[in-house]
């Protein structure tokens, strides 16, 4: 007698335990499907009425799966759990169908599709169809894919995981280069019988896709990025209007030094493109740049492929660091005539040195030993150490750009860069024509703002000391203005100016260290931070710099196992620090504000003597799940007492209890006192402890994972709603009550 099922996942797990399939141990259940297992993609139903439709549900399935680089099964089998029948069909037969891109849900809109082939039927319900798909079940064949753009990003990172050690050149290659690469895509070895060996022009079909190829290592080199055409538009505008201002009888070029495939050009007319000249020093980006718009512009360097040109990935003699560069003589011969005008249109890569390394030495992020890195620590200095960096690939590249290129009051720079070569290490004092803020989500990188200004190479007399800069984004492929954001330039960071750097006599350098999470840190830092301990010390708040980076913000309960930059929260002085650190949990809610604001010290001590202000930060900071600092009992012996929560007898609690609270505070803390409450009734509460929102949801808020649902179950789920509800009015609290006064003393500008 054939079983029946009301519930779809009941019939499901009754099959995998009935065909011995193992979807605890074994990765069965992926991709939103029903279950892969061996070369079988599975889909169940209670009944199924229509074939076809389910059919292509699959189909669409397994679209999704070739564009994210996963082995396509061979076989395709339906399965109605009421009947215990299963449809079975070939992968092969639907190649087409599987090679198109779906957009919607893939259980959606399906019923006008029509099956090629009749599947084969089985009746699992006797011993024979059991038999019969038990042998299915245990087929591991695969249906080879062909590459194209849609699927080649999904194959390459595969190829990247399950080859650390790997390049692009391994998995693209280039038969018709003179490094006679021959890549994973041409040759599969570790995709064999996966994909079908490719045979096109590998470079110029995935020209728009060759940054994401980049292994990891090589993304943090180059600094890779796309640059989307509706800002590539608009910066070809701001160009036009560059060349209307080249002086009667002058000829001009557009110089872009780090063009990668070409895009900033793709939109200029065939005349503007004619008087450029483009470099870029990653080889397979200068093999895509040759071959889409050599025959156009007015150079390439080098103009054509060398013997020694290729160099383990990289353009021998187009590293725009070198001095070789700087003097390369087809790019002098212009910079040399006075009736030519410069124009520079670039999107200079801005990697960090600091957060890269190399195998070969030979990468754009080691620059700490260029030409131009070297001249760059020569001519530019500042009265802040560490505030201008020439290990930012961005800061060679503008100044270098004004230093040996831009030489007329008529040349001009068209710049796309994050805004803090300006704002913060104040590297160009020109003449500001127009500028705009484009969202770096279009870049195939994270939403934050990236400008694009315009820069007339004439000095200005005085600082300009704020831009007005549009802020546009893509919407539907159409350009969409957020309005105006003013950027402010900066010139103090608070933990040069507004740290408490006093030291105690009574201060003992036999404390312990915390780690980020805010309990005593295992490994001992490599640095020469001290562990002081001292009875006044409640806190060490851990700052760095202008930027909003979580790892430049940390508030531990003892010194921090990094280096030093931070201070301690000293009984007499703490509620001074407090500020600081509600000024790094700004949140930057908007792709605009994000990289576009910084924490100062411009406006002095002036906070300090509002009271009411700091009262405000105290609250927020007591009750922020970003104040990690815990109770616990030390290695030392010690008992650590968290201070700066609002459980107990604490010192925050008794600065709170002795002000006039408003009603939204007090609201505020009403749901804390839920919290609390919740807190002292779970199986891991401490009554020695004081806790703060962090360390409850750290160490009393347990949940368990439900891997078949991807979800948290919480074991107190009031809790976690109070917890929730905390955090949600915490938000409104920093953004009304707090967020104004930090831009009014500067701590935000």
């Amino acid at each position: 007698m054939i079983k029946k099922y009301l519930i779809e996942r009941d019939g499901q797990i009754d099959f995998f335990n009935s065909f011995r399939i193992d979807y605890i141990n074994n990765p069965v259940l992926v991709d939103n499907t029903d279950g892969i297992w061996n070369g079988n993609i599975l889909e169940f139903k209670l009944y199924i009425s229509d074939v076809n439709a389910v059919l292509f549900q699959v189909i669409k399935y397994l679209s999704r799966m070739r564009i994210k680089g996963e082995s396509i099964p061979a076989n395709i089998i339906l399965i109605s759990l009421n009947e215990s029948i299963a449809y079975i069909f070939k992968s092969k037969d639907y190649f087409n169908e599987i090679h198109q891109v779906y957009f919607g849900p893939a259980s959606k809109n399906n019923r006008l599709f029509m099956a090629k082939y009749e599947p084969t039927k089985i009746d699992y319900s006797n011993q024979e169809g059991a038999y019969n798909l038990l042998n299915f079940l245990k087929m591991n064949d695969y249906m080879p894919i062909e590459l194209d753009e849609n699927c080649i990003v999904g194959w390459a990172e595969r190829y990247y995981r399950e080859n650390p050690k790997a390049s692009k050149g391994d998995f693209l290659g280039d038969d018709e280069s003179s490094s006679k690469t021959i890549g994973e895509i041409r040759e599969p070895r570790v995709f064999k019988n996966l994909i079908i060996p490719y045979k096109g022009k590998t470079n110029e079909k995935f020209k728009y896709l060759m940054d994401k190829l980049n292994d990891n290592l090589n993304k943090k080199k180059l600094g890779a990025y796309y640059t989307p055409i509706k800002y590539c538009e608009i910066a070809a505008q701001m160009v036009r209007e560059a060349i209307s201002k080249v002086p009667n009888g002058n000829n001009y070029i557009i110089l872009d030094r780090c063009a990668g495939t070409g895009n900033l050009e793709s939109v200029l007319s065939d005349e503007e493109l004619s008087h450029c000249i483009l470099s870029t020093y990653e080889y397979y980006e200068y093999k895509v740049l040759c071959e889409r718009l050599g025959d156009k512009v007015l150079t390439i360097i080098p103009p054509i492929e060398m013997e020694n040109t290729y160099d383990r990935g990289f353009v021998s003699c187009a590293d725009a660091t070198s001095e070789e560069y700087i003097n390369n003589p087809i790019i002098k011969q212009y910079l040399n005539n006075d009736k030519c005008t410069v124009i520079l249109l670039e999107n200079p890569p801005y990697s960090d040195d600091a957060a890269s390394t190399t195998q070969t030495g030979k990468s754009r992020g080691m620059t700490k030993d260029s030409f131009v890195a070297k001249e760059f620590n020569k001519n530019i200095k500042s009265d802040i150490p560490g505030l201008v960096q020439s290990k930012d690939v961005a800061n060679l590249f503008i100044w270098s750009g004004f230093k040996y290129y831009l030489r007329q009051n008529t040349d001009a720079y068209i710049l796309f860069s994050p805004i803090k070569y300006w704002k913060t290490a104040h590297l160009v004092n020109k003449k500001f024509i127009k500028g705009y803020l484009f969202n770096r989500e279009h870049f195939h990188a994270n939403s934050s703002a990236i400008s694009c200004i315009y820069w007339q190479n004439t000095d200005t007399e005085e600082q300009l000391e704020k831009l007005q800069l549009e802020a546009l984004n893509i919407s539907n492929d159409q350009i969409v203005s957020n309005g105006i954001i003013q950027v402010n330039k900066v010139y103090k960071p608070v933990n040069q100016f507004l740290f408490d750097k006093r030291k105690f006599d009574n201060d003992e350098k036999d404390g312990v260290w915390c780690a980020r999470n805010g309990k005593e840190a295992d490994k001992l830092p490599s640095t020469s931070t001290d562990n002081i301990y001292n009875e006044n010390i409640l806190a060490y708040l851990h700052l760095v710099g202008f930027a909003f980076d979580p790892k430049n913000r940390e508030l531990v309960r003892t010194t921090l196992n990094l280096r030093k930059n931070g201070f301690y929260l000293r009984k007499d002085r703490f509620l001074y620090g407090l500020p600081l650190f509600c000024a790094k949990c700004y949140p930057q809610s908007v792709w605009y504000h994000t990289d576009i604001y910084s924490t100062t010290a411009d406006g002095g001590d002036e906070y300090q003597k509002d009271k009411n202000f700091l009262i405000k930060c105290l609250l927020f900071t007591s009750l922020t799940q970003l104040n990690h600092c815990l109770s616990f009992y030390g290695s030392d012996g010690r008992y650590y007492k968290n201070e700066l929560c609002l459980d107990g007898d604490t010192l925050a609690y008794k600065f709170i209890q002795q002000n006039e609270l408003s009603k939204q505070e007090l609201a505020i803390l009403t749901i804390w006192d839920l919290v609390i409450n919740e807190a002292r009734k779970t199986a891991n509460y401490n009554s020695k402890f004081s806790y703060g929102l962090y360390q409850i949801i750290q160490e009393l808020n347990t949940y368990k994972e439900d891997s078949e649902l991807k979800k948290k179950i919480y074991d107190y789920p009031i809790l976690n709603g109070y917890i929730e509800t905390l955090k949600s009015k915490l938000s409104v609290y920093y953004r009304e009550a707090i967020e104004n006064k930090l831009f009014k003393y500067q701590l935000l500008k």
